[in-house]
């Protein structure tokens, strides 16, 4: 017996959370003004690097339609079960994004203009919903193979930190060097072979 549809679903909710987030405009990164809230968003990727020549090629030809990454930002106070009140004016969004606009452009081999984005304001109930969705529908390369990208600076003092897989391809972040930390666990090259994996596991 085929089960009637319920829109209020939690898988449903969060579909319609997607629907509404796909159907903003590609913005460039960092978005040119500042806003209140917490919400997801997803970064396109439109440059030269030739590992990532599937992801650019498919979103020159079809704009913003295959997303790198895939991220959310929650307002403070959230994951200590405080309820946040978005009425602050808290820009946890717009803070994220400029964040990784930064990150970005403290590399050596990705230009800031080859990145666009998407991003939604949402209450906070539904953020990691949405973004749990996102991910397994696009498998994002940054989210699944090249991890590390969304870290934040890791703290003083820790010892014999390895780079992450994000940092050893895309050397350059300001911490990496500072806190000195040790070679990844895998090689640029290596990388590279998962990259072409990832790519020929999903196409094929």
């Amino acid at each position: 017996m085929e089960r009637p549809y319920n829109p209020l679903e939690k898988q449903h909710l969060g579909e319609s959370l997607v629907r509404a987030l796909l159907a903003r405009p590609c913005r460039p990164l960092p978005p040119g003004a500042s806003f209140p809230g917490a919400g997801v968003y997803v970064l396109y990727y439109h440059g030269d690097f030739g590992p990532y020549g599937p992801v650019s090629r498919a979103n020159q030809r079809d704009k913003c339609s295959a997303p790198i990454y895939v991220g959310h930002a929650r307002l403070s106070g959230a994951r200590k079960g405080i309820e946040a009140d978005p009425e602050l004016g808290q820009e946890s969004l717009f803070g994220r994004l400029s964040e990784h606009a930064e990150s970005i452009s403290a590399v050596k081999n990705l230009a800031l203009e080859h990145f666009t984005c998407r991003y939604l304001v949402v209450d906070e109930l539904w953020v990691t919903l949405a973004e749990r969705l996102l991910i397994e529908s696009y498998q994002p390369l940054w989210n699944r193979v090249i991890d590390g990208f969304g870290i934040h600076t890791p703290g003083k003092g820790r010892k014999k930190q390895k780079r992450s897989a994000w940092d050893v391809l895309h050397p350059g972040r300001p911490f990496v060097k500072r806190l000195r930390l040790l070679p990844g666990k895998y090689t640029a090259e290596e990388l590279i072979a998962e990259i072409k994996q990832h790519f020929k596991d999903r196409d094929g």
